[in-house]
């Protein structure tokens, strides 16, 4: 008998859903970065973008959201932070997680897509005490 396969948010590539059972056993620092995602969500919809998808992970890495914004696609990346100083959210997205994020896209677009990829972008929304960040174009 073949062994069961892992439940859809266990696979790589696969969505996973907020609110299902994977979100009990989250970390306090996990459910603030969805609180955060879905605060960047609902800010980016009421811009005009259209949800594509959220939260794709693979062994390459997460993207935490894919919007659609008229003829092209964006790529998300959600950066919560308690304070300001430091930098703040924006400041914590370096080189080696903007390459994860772009390999990550990569992977995603060729499986979605296969050769034929739509004009895309990469923003990040820094979610921090007062409001919402949205830096069109971050890299």
């Amino acid at each position: 008998m073949a062994p069961a396969r892992p439940p859809p948010a266990d696979r790589p590539g696969a969505t996973r859903p907020q609110g299902g059972p994977a979100s009990v056993k989250r970390s306090p620092t996990q459910r603030s970065g969805d609180a955060a995602e879905a605060r960047a969500l609902e800010f980016l919809a009421g811009q005009g973008l259209l949800p594509v998808a959220r939260n794709v992970s693979s062994k390459l890495g997460e993207i935490d959201l894919i919007m659609r914004d008229r003829d092209e696609l964006v790529f998300v990346e959600v950066r919560a932070r308690a304070r300001a100083d430091y930098g703040g959210a924006a400041a914590s997205v370096g080189w080696a997680k903007q390459q994860r994020l772009r390999r990550e896209a990569q992977r995603w677009l060729s499986s979605t897509y296969g050769d034929r990829w739509p004009a895309c972008r990469f923003d990040v929304c820094a979610v921090q005490p007062g409001g919402i960040d949205w830096i069109r174009g971050a890299f």
